[in-house]
């Protein structure tokens, strides 16, 4: 199999922006395509904040907080601190920086702009000539079904930290959502997929399952990094939330579970070095290479492997 020409890379998260990132250095804005998750997004304080979009935006105008592993770098805080003092709600740490953008993409999509049009403009403003794309422009909002009831994403994740016990997902308005139909007309001469090393349940499902994606995709050679190393996550609950399933934390289970629930969809997986001993296991072809990206040079040297890949398909 020939290497892609023309790639879109499905990402959500921090460890599927640092992926994008390397992806960003290697090829050109015509070469790749980013297709962002959104049912993380809420609406907080009157603003509505779009976490796994922001966290590519920063990565990509390479701003982002390499000490937190979230938000914009050099960020300051009077703002939350002033509003915890008056009793206000700050358990969603809003950086100033950060509440700049917020607050420039509410006001955008009041005047009644898409949130396709609200990410370019402000990818622009911010120097990104790779296009970011939300999945979709209608809304679509993930709730955690733990043992404390339902749960929307940020208030399990940020507010109760990921503590509750996860029995399962669901992802409301995905039945109405309508693939963003720039994805859709790139979709049409892309020549891969790459589904970076999101969290699959969370991150990557609310994308690939968002209606006419899969449709739209047909047979575009695919393959996904696993986001499971040596049976943890780099970063997020996705091995917690596996362990919870009764799915076992591994990069084997990660596959399988792409496998079973959307059969056909991979032609290709990578795992981490570290997990090479297992790849006898794996049903599909599976290429182990170091996954770990603490680098720029690590991302780069990814994005390179998955890339390489698609020649020994």
């Amino acid at each position: 199999m020939a290497r892609p020409k023309k790639i879109l890379a499905i990402t959500g998260g921090v460890g599927g922006a640092k992926l994008a990132l390397g992806l960003s250095k290697i090829l050109s804005p015509e070469q790749v395509m980013f297709a962002v998750n959104i049912a993380d997004d809420f609406t907080h304080l009157g603003l509505h904040i779009s976490p796994d979009i922001d966290s590519l935006t920063y990565a990509l105008a390479e701003q982002n907080n390499q000490e937190l592993g979230w938000g914009r770098a050099g960020e300051t805080w009077q703002f939350i601190e002033t509003l915890g003092s008056l009793g206000g709600e700050n358990w969603f740490r809003l950086g100033d920086k950060d509440m700049a953008l917020h607050m420039r993409r509410t006001g955008l999509l009041n005047d009644g702009t898409t949130l396709t049009a609200a990410t370019v403009e402000i990818t622009r403003r911010m120097g990104i000539a790779h296009g970011v794309m939300p999945i979709s422009n209608d809304p679509i909002r993930t709730v955690v079904q733990t043992e404390r009831g339902d749960l929307a994403f940020q208030h399990y994740f940020v507010r109760e930290r990921c503590q509750p016990s996860v029995s399962g997902f669901r992802f409301d308005g995905i039945e109405n959502a309508a693939i963003n139909p720039v994805i859709r007309g790139y979709l049409t001469d892309c020549d891969g997929i790459i589904i970076c090393p999101s969290n699959p349940f969370v991150s990557v499902a609310p994308v690939i399952e968002v209606a006419g994606f899969l449709a739209a995709t047909g047979h575009i050679p695919t393959i996904a990094v696993s986001p499971i190393v040596r049976g943890a996550a780099i970063k997020g609950p996705a091995a917690k939330m596996m362990q919870e399933l009764n799915i076992p934390s591994t990069a084997l289970a990660v596959a399988e579970h792409y496998q079973g629930k959307y059969p056909g969809l991979l032609d290709g997986f990578v795992i981490d070095a570290s997990d090479a001993e297992d790849l006898d296991q794996f049903k599909l072809p599976t290429v182990a290479t170091p996954s770990v990206m603490v680098s720029l040079t690590d991302r780069i040297a990814l994005a390179e492997r998955c890339l390489s890949f698609y020649d020994e398909l």
